[in-house]
């Protein structure tokens, strides 16, 4: 059935009935505006406003002079898949299990009532634990939420405040999770680079300045470099903040609890729309599925409406058993241990590495070693993995994957030192291997 219509109104309509039944198929191409509008006898305009409107809404894409094509749906990298066999697992960017607290003890331990619809949101012990630990770090009005984690979260925040074909400034190298976000509702991404103290100013200000509407930054345990805000570098980009008030600033705190960094806040007072998000995933379990979140008023009246008592609130179950971890002595010298070991463990890899000639420029915060190398990093990754090592390559987590093909991204928050000595012997004889074959 050929595109009608003779408004731009009813051209999208046309083509967004065919997306609908199938006859047009994910990346088939839209004939050229000049030949569309000839063919339909109307303006040139209104095809292209058509062709407009169908990528904003999500159904067709633009390639330039590819033209225009259907929309497909993106195929995005995440974490902990696709390792398995008998592969010594440095890459799933998982935390050690066994500085995880135990979850079922928690959700039976104190009083759990069973809630029913139009009970409040948020469990009012979880709320005020979080309004106690935020207003250590905030020193302006804000509201506490619960949400299913940090990627939902960022991503109710934006959706709340921004609209497909903006532009979101983020780190570059990015969080995986945080790439997948925004490709799949539709934002532009304006690369910020990072370097071991975190954002880059000079870049942050060009993003702001080419129109990014929003920022997503992590200050602390920058996944997947390490890399942790200074109090100098915070300060510069709190700077450049204060000269865009109008952009949302969202901080994805996300190891704040095992950090051995000091949490350094970037963003202004004069910022009308902020939050501040602190994931438990990393230090109580991923399966619990919650982030805190403290935002300003209007940001969190947005994201309340989103999460209401009615069918989308966040399990009180699942509150309640974060409720009783996050009080639990006994979880808290667990959260000391894990921040320790972690530290250790990277600590131990940068110092293996470095005996066999790898430098890694700082040292990481977090659970994973992002080590820059002068070869592919295609090739390395697939040549450890025949000698039964599995990471993850770089261009995975940047935003031009040319830009860092001898990257690799090493998991280390499990790695015994032996691990630690034989993978750092292999990589240097992958590495010297590959060099050799340029």
């Amino acid at each position: 059935m050929p595109i009608s219509g003779t408004t731009a109104a009813e051209i999208a309509g046309s083509v967004r009935d065919q997306v609908a039944s199938g006859e047009l198929a994910p990346g088939a191409l839209l004939p050229p505006v000049r030949t569309l509008a000839a063919g339909l006898g109307v303006n040139r305009n209104t095809v292209a406003l058509a062709y407009r409107r169908l990528v904003e809404a999500g159904v067709a894409q633009t390639r330039g002079r590819g033209g225009t094509v259907i929309a497909t749906v993106p195929q995005l990298a995440r974490e902990g898949v696709g390792i398995g066999g008998d592969r010594v697992d440095l890459a799933s960017g998982n935390p050690d299990p066994q500085l995880l607290p135990d979850i079922l003890a928690a959700a039976r331990g104190g009083h759990y009532r069973q809630p029913l619809y139009g009970m409040p949101a948020v469990d009012e012990a979880l709320d005020a634990w979080a309004r106690d630990d935020f207003a250590e770090d905030i020193d302006q009005p804000f509201r506490t939420l619960v949400t299913h984690g940090a990627v939902d979260a960022t991503e109710r925040l934006l959706n709340a405040h921004l609209t497909r074909g903006d532009t979101v400034a983020v780190e570059d190298p990015c969080f995986l999770a945080s790439i997948g976000t925004l490709q799949l509702n539709g934002y532009r991404t304006a690369p910020v680079q990072v370097d071991s103290a975190g954002m880059r100013p000079d870049d942050l200000r060009a993003a702001l300045e080419g129109g990014a509407r929003a920022v997503v930054c992590t200050p602390r345990a920058h996944n997947p470099t390490g890399a942790s805000l200074t109090a100098e570098r915070a300060a510069d980009l709190h700077a450049v903040l204060a000269d865009h008030p109008q952009v949302l600033v969202i901080e994805d705190d996300h190891f704040s609890a095992v950090s051995t960094r000091p949490y350094c806040r970037i963003t202004p007072a004069a910022t009308a729309r902020w939050a501040l998000v602190r994931s438990l995933s990393k230090f109580l379990g991923p399966d619990l599925r919650l982030a805190l979140v403290a935002a300003d008023t209007q940001s969190a009246m947005r994201l309340e409406a989103r999460l209401s008592a009615g069918t989308t609130w966040v399990s009180r179950l699942l509150q309640h058993s974060a409720r009783e971890l996050l009080a639990d002595p006994g979880v808290h010298e667990l959260h000391e241990r894990a921040r320790e070991a972690y530290a250790h463990r990277s600590g131990l890899l940068i110092q293996r590495l470095h005996a066999h000639g790898i430098e890694v420029p700082h040292r990481p915060d977090g659970l994973n070693v992002w080590v820059e190398l002068d070869v592919d990093s295609g090739s390395v990754v697939q040549a450890l993995a025949e000698r039964g090592w599995a990471v993850r390559p770089g261009h995975l987590f940047v935003h031009a994957p040319s830009a860092r093909q001898g990257a690799i991204r090493v998991t280390s928050s499990t790695v015994t030192e032996p691990q630690a000595e034989a993978f750092a012997a292999e990589l240097a004889a992958v590495v010297a291997s590959s060099r050799t074959t340029r």
